[in-house]
């Protein structure tokens, strides 16, 4: 309880317990943000690929977005 006094009877769990800690890839950022964003891209157009088809889907079904 003092512990909680102590800070102000704020419960946030980041003031009672650490930060897990990160270990580093070793992978520079200059390379690793590129390469992170040309993967979201990718995952963007497949994305909109999938919501197409999920759309004339539905559209076949009846149903319009």
């Amino acid at each position: 309880m003092a512990e909680i006094a102590k800070n102000g009877h704020v419960l946030t769990p980041g003031r009672f317990v650490g930060a897990e800690e990160v270990e580093d890839d070793g992978e520079p950022f200059e390379e690793k943000m590129p390469r992170l964003v040309a993967e979201l891209s990718a995952q963007f157009a497949e994305s909109a690929t999938l919501e197409q088809a999920i759309r004339t889907n539905l559209q076949a079904l009846g149903y319009k977005l």
